[in-house]
């Protein structure tokens, strides 16, 4: 089988290249084994899935329903996110995110990939920006170790949430405001509070325009885990220091790649690879594994974005169905030692995807010491970045000797430009998942429910019989240990 097995980011039309590679050698048969890996067929098969699921992205996007593939070149908002950037860097310490799932994950992924990992403990003169914290759960030990840590006088909350109705944000949100005004006075409000949420309605927006508050707007079409791109993410990631600039580049770099043909167009064969290796050699698992700590929450960011993107109850004629490819996260090398033996050996229900980097942002070397100890003297004068890389290798070799299918996405050098680039490839490779699965990968109806019993527990008016139902449910809970 002749099949061309690495794809590489290059555009005429811009400065901006090789930011990513796609290798998906270790999924063919040849690698891994007929039985576990795909064939010539297959790959014939998929270019025609794969133009057609392009022609219905391309004509949703026209008619306006894909707006966030419009994100990266919305000058205006980037713009508006570094002037409060500028702004803010001179006036706050701290930047706190209250945000939940698509308000929260992609700002954390984004802020540990590109700021220093200690950036929150350097001191303030050398950081250069503000401390940026995302207080992505209620777990109250947690939201009071954030609010512990940072001096309202010197902290800028910013609340995001689309509806205004997130029960957990709007926890924080009325904890901080009390906090603000209790200790700085209401005027003192407005300098501490950065409203982002839908332009025109819910609660929020209604605070804002009752009380003067500063705010953004969450585009409209827009859905939280799609949304790292708009203010949601950029104005928290300019006030942190971020190169927001590179990071839209990077990402229109992405769409711009995006017209390229089938076989050769990254977000395309991400999506399609992945279906394939779902619905043909059942691997309904997707292990996402970085070999970089800094990409650590790429992973988390992913497991949103694909799960509840893809996880689907029914098809787009109403018939039911369960489907779904499972996001699980993992980190290089970490996770050699603890879950790759189940990789290895266990259910042949996986699929791995290795993101790994070229060269790394910083050089260790291993001092030439212990020549005497064969066990060491093969580290010595090499490098740990050297070392890493070398395991991701290797372990992607041994997973393919044992019939593992695995695929990488590899970068040159973890910048702003490349981590756009990637964060938009996979966000377009999961709208055209949907497509191949003939689902809807924007809506995510199997979280209301959960949410309506936490309304109806909460005494939330108009959902007392939720209340009622849980109650009837727990009254006849048999098995319960004390």
């Amino acid at each position: 089988m002749a099949q061309k097995s690495e794809v590489n980011a290059k555009s005429k039309s811009s400065k901006v290249e090789n930011l990513l590679t796609l290798d998906y050698n270790n999924l063919t048969s040849e690698a891994v084994g007929p039985e576990n890996g795909l064939e010539a067929a297959d790959f014939t098969s998929l270019k025609g899935l794969l133009t057609t699921a392009a022609k219905d992205f391309n004509n949703k996007r026209k008619k306006g329903l894909l707006p966030f593939a419009d994100l990266p070149t919305d000058q205006v908002m980037a713009k508006a996110c570094r002037k409060l950037a500028d702004e803010g860097r001179k006036k706050y310490e701290n930047v706190v995110v209250l945000g939940i799932g698509g308000s929260a994950l992609g700002t954390a992924a984004i802020f540990k990939a590109l700021r220093p990992l200690n950036h929150n403990i350097q001191d303030n003169k050398k950081r250069g920006w503000p401390r940026l914290f995302v207080a992505d759960n209620i777990d109250p030990e947690g939201f009071a170790a954030i609010l512990e840590e940072t001096d309202l006088s010197k902290t800028l909350f910013n609340v995001i949430s689309k509806s205004g109705a997130t029960a957990e944000t709007m926890s924080q949100f009325m904890i901080v405001y009390e906090r603000l005004r209790k200790s700085l006075g209401a005027e003192a409000i407005k300098e501490h509070l950065l409203i982002t949420t839908d332009p025109e309605n819910g609660v929020l927006r209604r605070l804002v325009k009752a009380q003067g508050l500063k705010s953004l707007p969450i585009p409209p079409g827009v859905g939280g885990r799609f949304s790292v791109l708009s203010a949601v993410g950029l104005a928290p990631l300019a006030l942190a220091g971020v190169n927001i600039a590179d990071l839209l580049a990077g990402a229109a770099q992405a769409v711009e790649d995006f017209k390229a043909p089938p076989m050769s167009n990254k977000a395309l064969l991400f999506a399609g690879l992945n279906y394939l290796m779902t619905t043909k050699k059942n691997r309904p698992s997707l292990v996402m594994m970085p070999y970089s700590d800094s990409l650590a929450r790429v992973a988390d960011w992913f497991g949103q974005l694909w799960n509840e993107s893809l996880g689907k109850g029914q098809l787009l004629d109403g018939s039911k169905a369960a489907i779904g490819q499972t996001a699980i996260k993992a980190l290089g090398a970490t996770d050699q030692h603890s879950q790759l033996q189940l990789y290895m050996e266990g259910p042949r229900d996986k699929t791995i995807c290795f993101i790994g980097l070229e060269e790394f942002r910083c050089q260790i070397k291993i001092p030439t010491i212990f020549k005497d100890q064969d066990e060491l003297s093969y580290l010595s004068g090499r490098g740990l970045g050297e070392l890493l890389n070398y395991e991701r290798l290797g372990t992607a070799k041994a997973l393919a000797e044992n019939g593992r299918p695995s695929l990488a996405l590899v970068t040159p050098k973890l910048t702003s430009a490349g981590l756009g680039y990637l964060l938009q490839t996979l966000m377009l490779a999961t709208v055209i998942s949907g497509s191949l699965y003939n689902i809807n990968p924007l809506d995510q109806p199997g979280v209301e429910l959960g949410k309506k019993f936490t309304y109806g527990l909460m005494g939330r008016r108009n959902f007392e019989d939720m209340a009622e139902r849980y109650n009837k449910i727990k009254a006849n809970a048999k098995y319960i240990v004390s």
